[in-house]
């Protein structure tokens, strides 16, 4: 889409962070295809069942997750 842009050498950065990743699980997909639709955008449903089932906070701007059952931190 064009929205991001990035290093080339983004995931050594990230490493180097101290970040890790986090995989999607069968309970992931499983909450997302089951959340309200007050958000449609699949990724963001990902990113909101994520928090969900690991407790996680999520630094966002969008209003529209900012109305989901998520523990948000405004960007």
């Amino acid at each position: 889409m064009g929205k991001l842009q990035a290093p080339d050498n983004l995931l050594l950065i990230i490493r180097e962070e101290g970040f890790t990743g986090l995989p999607l699980t069968l309970e992931h997909g499983y909450l997302a295809g089951n959340l309200p639709l007050l958000h449609r955008d699949p990724f963001d449903r990902m990113l909101i069942a994520q928090a969900h089932a690991e407790s996680l906070i999520l630094v966002t701007d969008d209003a529209a997750v900012q109305r989901c059952d998520v523990a948000t931190l405004a960007a």
